[in-house]
């Protein structure tokens, strides 16, 4: 009962409206933006240690940026409202803006600060950013919608069946891509010291983009063993040096026996990190494998390596990388001044020797677009079949791929000795131990 002008009365419900901000279905499409903007913020988290590494204040910058996301998507699905959906919204935004001045726009100066991210797939901040798209436009779309909308069971069911795929989709993207990105924090740290002969070494720093090296070498004692540069597989995009994990994963099944063999057979095995396309354009991966060769070289007598017996060997892409270096004699600038990047011995294996666009299926097309672009100058560039000359070291062309049989018959007709066939670890070995062991 309540009391009235001094008299008992009936109780009377305010009428004074209330004050909490109206609340939101958790629907499929909430869901979807809640976990594109948790993608979008985990990725950049996940390659925080390795960014810290390089430069602390890019660290504390991408992970406030992360952390408020996190927080916005956490926020908005425990508690959706018009004002949580708008908050997570601005945080997606926010971190889409990051990711436009740092990528397209190159403004954060003294070095890229995404490429840690990008040591697996180069394209994994377009990832991150992809999210972040999808995460902007359904908190939006949520939270133009009216409030406590309730429509029939069927219309729920029927909207969650036509958005569980995407929804599937954006939470394995993001997973996929936080993996892909944490790989760089896992592993030894590459190390300036070569206070050892074998470990992990930071060969070169191209734009303030550290790289690591693997050098692994055989158990004898004696003279100083040879060297095999290995350049893994991945169509220059994805794949890293790593004997396992995601990127050994992607850059093909051979890499690991391969080094095995070769380390057995008395060589020490030098595998490499390249930066990778999107992030880096070619000639980039070129250029990293260039500065390994000067890195061994000038650094051979703290490596315990003989610089007169450096051959490289690749698979797939690495492959193309590896006849480039035998056959195409670029410029030996940046670090390492007064040392070449010449190679005495070429194992290219599966790998394509022309990257011309005529007569590529739908797939094979997008990925070299994706790996070299489109200028015509570059693709031929980046074919081996176009510098086949006199001058080059001994080849194995193993294995086939795009135009390799033209490719050694060009070779062969301006006198390079060319071994060519199906092989096998054991085979590439033979070859290697015959032309430099």
């Amino acid at each position: 009962m309540k009391v009235v002008d001094g008299q008992r009365g009936a109780y009377r419900p305010s009428t004074t409206p209330s004050t909490a901000p109206p609340g939101l279905r958790r629907g499929p499409l909430l869901v979807t933006a809640v976990f594109a903007a948790l993608g979008g913020a985990v990725i950049p988290a996940a390659a925080l240690p390795a960014l810290w590494r390089v430069w602390q204040l890019y660290a504390m910058l991408f992970g406030a940026v992360a952390a408020v996301g996190i927080v916005a998507a956490v926020v908005a699905l425990g508690r959706p409202t018009r004002k949580t959906a708008h908050f997570g919204a601005l945080a997606a935004a926010g971190a889409l803006v990051l990711w436009v001045v740092s990528r397209p726009l190159g403004l954060l100066t003294r070095f890229d600060p995404w490429q840690p991210a990008d040591t697996v797939a180069g394209f994994t901040d377009y990832v991150a950013a992809g999210l972040q798209v999808i995460a902007v436009l359904g908190f939006l779309f949520v939270a133009r919608r009216r409030a406590h909308p309730w429509p029939s069971a069927a219309r729920r069911v029927t909207a969650w069946i036509m958005l569980f795929p995407v929804l599937v989709a954006v939470l394995a993207t993001g997973v996929a891509g936080a993996v892909a990105a944490g790989d760089s924090a896992t592993g030894p740290v590459a190390s300036t010291l070569l206070d050892s002969g074998t470990g992990t070494f930071e060969y070169c720093r191209p734009d303030g983009v550290p790289l690591a090296m693997d050098l692994r070498r055989p158990r004898a004692d004696g003279p100083p063993p040879p060297v095999a540069l290995f350049l893994h597989g991945g169509g220059l995009v994805v794949g890293n040096r790593k004997p396992n994990g995601p990127g050994a994963l992607l850059a093909g099944p051979r890499s690991g026996p391969l080094r095995d063999e070769l380390v057995a057979r008395g060589f020490a095995v030098a595998s490499i990190d390249f930066r990778l396309a999107p992030a880096a354009p070619w000639p980039a991966p070129l250029t990293d494998a260039r500065c390994a060769v000067r890195f061994l070289k000038a650094n051979a007598a703290a490596l315990a390596v003989d610089p007169a017996r450096i051959a490289v060997v690749g698979t797939g892409t690495g492959g193309t990388l590896a006849a480039l270096l035998g056959v195409a004699r670029g410029p030996d600038t940046g670090q390492y001044p007064g040392q070449d990047s010449t190679v005495r011995a070429v194992a290219a294996l599966s790998a394509p020797a022309d990257f011309g666009l005529a007569g590529l299926g739908p797939l094979t097309r997008a990925s070299v677009l994706v790996a070299l672009g489109r200028s015509p100058a570059a693709l031929r560039e980046a074919s081996p079949l176009t510098h086949a000359g006199p001058g080059a070291p001994p080849f194995l062309i193993g294995d086939g791929g795009r135009k390799s049989a033209e490719f050694a018959a060009r070779l062969r007709a301006a006198g390079v000795p060319v071994t060519e066939g199906a092989t096998t670890d054991r085979t590439v070995g033979q070859f290697l131990a015959a032309t430099v062991g």
